[in-house]
């Protein structure tokens, strides 16, 4: 029989994200809210304590005196007692430790979107820290310094000038960059450009590369540029931090300047964006099983029945095919007669093509 601590833990199992501000590690993140998971699982109210039927001797009551020694009789009693070994105050919290997992993981100096997983839902975080999922980065940008750690709390090594740098130079330096990280990505896909297949992981969006790969940019565009100051939107994969910030450090170098990055915040993970994420004030038991009930009705939402005839019976996509080409078949098309010509809508006649003109072949595209 499960326990109402251990109902209520079933409750959190699933994945949630939260908004881990700036300056902060991830691990304490992670210890605050398993201390906030735990708190709340254990001041559910407990069973009552079991009781048990134990055998009590009764005091002997002693015999009148009348001068010959005879023994007093006892007596067995049974009584219901609680098991004082099974009293919460014996025993201590139900629950000491949940396993509070983290996804793709934040520096200290990083802000953003971090996953977390409890229960059997880390079996699915791990399998989306393996999977080639994209991830959305905002990165803020200053001209004019250069630090060791490419950030600006960072020993400063050099200053330059950066009077000649143009909204327009910055914007084909990162067309410059996205194309060369889109041909690492082919490379590193292992898929035949010229197939079948390709071409319909293309159309999918489900491209990537197939294991192991060093960082790749799928996306980088400005959208803000005030000099000294830029920010930079970013979707990557198999990124790290320290790797945007060199990033803002190699575009300050090609553009005979100087830059460091001022912040490095993380909009998407997956599916997971900031609009789900949940701030430091909300990482309380109640939130997070709300973040996590939620999560589960939006992957319930993602399966889609198979579709279903009036008799109530399955129908697979061959017949679904196949009944709704019956279904054009057999709808009325208008017919004309022999000497009817159909009027257009501007009042014109329609004339008979020349049966001997052919369309004109289009080339076919190879990506």
């Amino acid at each position: 029989m499960a326990t109402p601590a251990i109902r209520m833990f079933r409750r959190f199992e699933g994945l949630f994200c939260v908004y881990k501000p700036s300056g902060v590690h991830w691990k304490l993140v992670r210890d605050t809210i398993e201390t906030n998971l735990l708190k709340g699982i254990n001041a559910t109210p407990a069973l009552p304590v079991p009781k048990e039927v134990r055998f009590f001797i009764q005091p002997a009551i002693e015999a009148p005196a009348t001068g010959i020694d005879v023994p007093a009789p006892r007596r067995l009693t049974a009584a219901c007692v609680p098991v004082l070994a099974k009293h919460p105050l014996v025993t201590g919290p139900e629950f000491k430790h949940i396993r509070v997992g983290v996804g793709h993981r934040l520096d200290a100096f990083s802000s953003g979107v971090l996953v977390l997983a409890v229960g059997n839902g880390n079996k699915v975080l791990n399998e989306l820290y393996k999977s080639q999922v994209s991830r959305d980065y905002t990165l803020e940008g200053e001209f004019g310094t250069a630090a060791r750690d490419f950030s600006h709390t960072g020993d400063t090594v050099e200053s330059s000038t950066y009077d000649h740098i143009t909204q327009d130079k910055l914007e084909r330096l990162l067309a410059v960059l996205q194309g060369a990280n889109q041909k690492a990505l082919l490379m590193y896909s292992n898929v035949d450009m010229r197939s079948q297949e390709a071409y319909e992981m293309a159309v999918q969006g489900l491209l990537g590369p197939d294991g192991k790969s060093p960082p790749i940019l799928t996306g980088l565009r400005c959208v803000r540029f005030q000099l000294p100051h830029f920010t930079l939107e970013v979707q990557c994969l198999n990124e790290t931090q320290k790797y945007l910030r060199k990033i803002v450090h190699e575009i300050g170098l090609e553009l005979r300047s100087t830059a460091v990055c001022k912040g490095v915040r993380r909009t998407r993970d997956g599916a997971f964006t900031l609009q789900n994420a949940l701030t430091h004030h909300h990482w309380s038991a109640a939130d997070v099983m709300k973040a996590v009930k939620q999560y589960h009705a939006t992957k319930k939402k993602k399966r889609k029945p198979p579709s279903q005839t009036k008799d109530g019976k399955l129908q697979t996509s061959e017949e679904s095919l196949t009944t709704s080409s019956q279904q054009n078949e057999n709808r009325d098309v208008p017919t004309f007669e022999k000497d009817e010509v159909k009027p257009t809508d501007h009042g014109e006649e329609l004339f008979n093509r020349d049966s001997t003109q052919r369309p004109r072949k289009i080339a076919n595209c190879v990506p």
